[in-house]
């Protein structure tokens, strides 16, 4: 697929003010500070199209993405460890669990997890909550360039298995790097592929 225009729509703070949902939308979550608008940012080739920042918690609201005039990318705050009060962490979850079941034209999210790290309790929980739910997910390992080879490759081993115990089979995932651009075109091919799928 090749990125023609990447535009903002819109910032909303809950799936009742969203756009229109007249296109396929694909929605890119995970623990704060997890690279998630970096990745964004790669995988459009607009450099500053998501916000990114050292501190976590950046983005606190559901914001729209029109890509190509075709497909909305959708990117939500992050869970976990952002130094924001508990109330605003529990607000937050609210907001992203009942987006990503109240979305009629939610085709599949993307949930990033920093692969430099052991599998973390929320990271799996929300994993689990996806799977319970049946929202259709894909797993994408960030971070890849910052790990040798063998560190990577036994990180991944590690969370293989962990996932084992709980799924079968598991679910899809995809190491990226927004440094080396690794995993984008992976990621792209199946939002292409699912924007086939929507059209029919």
């Amino acid at each position: 697929m090749v990125i023609k225009s990447a535009e903002f729509i819109k910032s909303a703070t809950s799936y009742k003010d969203c756009p229109e949902p007249v296109f396929p939308e694909y929605a890119f979550l995970g623990r704060s500070n997890v690279g998630k608008s970096s990745l964004i940012n790669m995988i459009t080739n607009f450099g500053k199209l998501a916000k990114t920042s050292g501190s976590p918690g950046k983005t606190q609201l559901i914001n729209h993405f029109l890509i190509n005039k075709a497909w909305y990318l959708t990117d939500l705050p992050g869970y976990g460890f952002a130094k924001v009060p508990l109330s605003v962490k529990r607000r937050w979850e609210k907001m992203i669990k009942d987006y990503m079941l109240n979305r009629p034209n939610l085709v599949s999210s993307f949930i990033l997890i920093d692969v430099r790290h052991s599998p973390l309790k929320n990271d799996l929980e929300f994993l689990k909550w996806a799977g319970a739910n049946q929202l259709p997910f894909t797993i994408v390992f960030t971070k890849a360039d910052k790990l040798g080879r063998s560190k990577l490759q036994q990180n991944l081993a590690e969370f293989e298995r962990v996932l084992f115990g709980e799924w079968d089979p598991l679910p899809p995932c995809i190491v990226s790097s927004s440094k080396d651009r690794r995993g984008r075109d992976e990621i792209l091919d199946l939002i292409e592929q699912w924007n086939r799928v929507f059209l029919q």
